[in-house]
């Protein structure tokens, strides 16, 4: 045996994990798992933590979706995908074509590869504050820094436009921007769009554009794509069918790349480069993606809307009611944060535990905002059946009412800086 390879030989088994993989944490998932959830047996469970809109079976996969999967069985042409996505995401000031598209893993698999192609290690990346977890989780498996710039309670969760631009640096790589929200529920206005986009064109930095809930507005609001409002500054807008189509488990995202000036050709190549790591999407997605996109009705999200709305509108009216809880009434998107007074209820130490003795109690799982990282609110998700919804707030008014203690500290307190 070469005496080299002799020299190199483990003498023992030693198989260390890799730095990306101890670096991977999903706060969500820490959290959570770390909760004692017990629920009680008298009751029967009713999870509004969950943000899958098909966990209840109570929302349908459009039936356009379902032909158009059962034809693709026969042709497996996929061919024309990106064209037809780029058709579906075009507006009247920006006209995408087949090359601007990149198709992916889900919504959270273009996330990734934005994040990826867009910093290095050292290099940071703002996002929103509460925001969704997996940024954190795949901006710091990197190396990448997160800055959490702040989003603002008593107006509707718009972005703190000031404390966004005191973050911003030489090392900052990219702003991920998620309009409508997850957690919030929050739909931007077209002015407050234009100015982050101000601040964005101000110190030359890209935009990821979470927008996976595009169009997925209340009534009385509007969805403007943040592309269709710039001329300067270079988009990444991250989508797919998951949300408005309701077909989570179809793992069908995209990456729309918009580059009016040119400056993100070296992006182009990294995103192009980097979706060639593992195999494309669902093939079989794929070939049905023209006809799901042409052919699914409108009257269909219409009526996902106002479900959901409806629910919304219900939430809320019982939430104001309950002592101690202050919800956001949202405005688009699947979900709801709901502000507790956590000084009144003076038994529990944190927004983690209040859930927790809520499951113990009456069997409703909320999830805590701790894991948006904005302690003292909890998140519910609209997506439950309407007859389970005042059963629900039932439980929580319960629950609240026998665990109130009013008096304590101002409750301003809690609103102006969600703790």
């Amino acid at each position: 045996m070469d005496p080299v390879k002799i020299k190199k030989a483990r003498k023992e088994w030693n198989v260390p994990v890799s730095d990306f993989a101890m670096n991977t944490f999903n706060p969500i998932r820490s959290i959570v798992d770390g909760m004692k959830l017990t629920p009680n047996p008298q009751k029967e469970m009713i999870a509004l933590s969950i943000g899958d809109p098909t966990v209840f079976g109570n929302l349908p996969v459009p039936e356009a979706a379902e032909e158009a999967v059962v034809e693709a069985l026969k042709n497996r042409s996929y061919e024309k995908s990106r064209a037809a996505v780029a058709e579906y995401v075009s507006t009247p000031t920006t006209k995408m074509e087949a090359k601007d598209v990149i198709l992916c893993s889900g919504c959270s698999g273009a996330l990734d590869l934005c994040v990826t192609a867009l910093a290095n290690p050292g290099q940071n990346i703002l996002m929103p504050r509460p925001g969704f977890s997996i940024y954190k989780t795949l901006a710091e498996s990197m190396g990448v820094v997160v800055k959490t710039y702040d989003l603002l309670p008593e107006k509707n969760w718009e972005v703190d436009l000031q404390h966004l631009t005191d973050l911003i640096d030489g090392n900052t790589a990219a702003i991920i921007v998620n309009n409508p929200s997850n957690p919030c529920g929050s739909v931007y206005s077209k002015q407050h769009l234009e100015d982050i986009l101000a601040i964005a064109a101000q110190y030359k930095v890209p935009i990821i554009a979470d927008e996976i809930y595009e169009h997925f507005v209340f009534d009385g609001y509007h969805y403007y794509s943040m592309a269709s409002l710039t001329n300067e500054v270079p988009i990444l807008s991250c989508g797919g069918l998951t949300k408005r189509f309701l077909v989570p488990g179809w793992r069908l995202g995209w990456i729309i790349v918009y580059d009016q000036n040119g400056v993100l050709s070296e992006i182009r190549d990294g995103l192009a480069s980097l979706s060639q790591r593992i195999l494309g999407p669902n093939t079989l997605i794929q070939a049905a993606l023209p006809d799901i996109l042409k052919n699914t009705p409108p009257e269909f999200f219409h009526n996902t809307i106002q479900y959901i709305q409806q629910n919304a509108e219900l939430f809320y009216k019982r939430f104001t009611k309950i002592p101690g809880l202050k919800p956001v009434m949202p405005q688009g998107a699947m979900y709801m944060m709901v502000g507790v007074d956590m000084p009144s209820f003076p038994e529990f130490k944190s927004d983690v535990q209040f859930t927790e003795k809520m499951v113990t109690e009456q069997s409703v799982f909320c999830l805590p905002a701790s894991c948006f990282q904005y302690p003292g609110y909890f998140r519910v998700v609209l997506t439950v059946p309407a007859g389970k919804v005042n059963e629900a707030c039932d439980r929580i008014e319960e629950f609240c009412r026998s665990h109130y203690r009013p008096g304590n500290t101002p409750r301003e307190a809690m609103e102006t800086n969600g703790n």
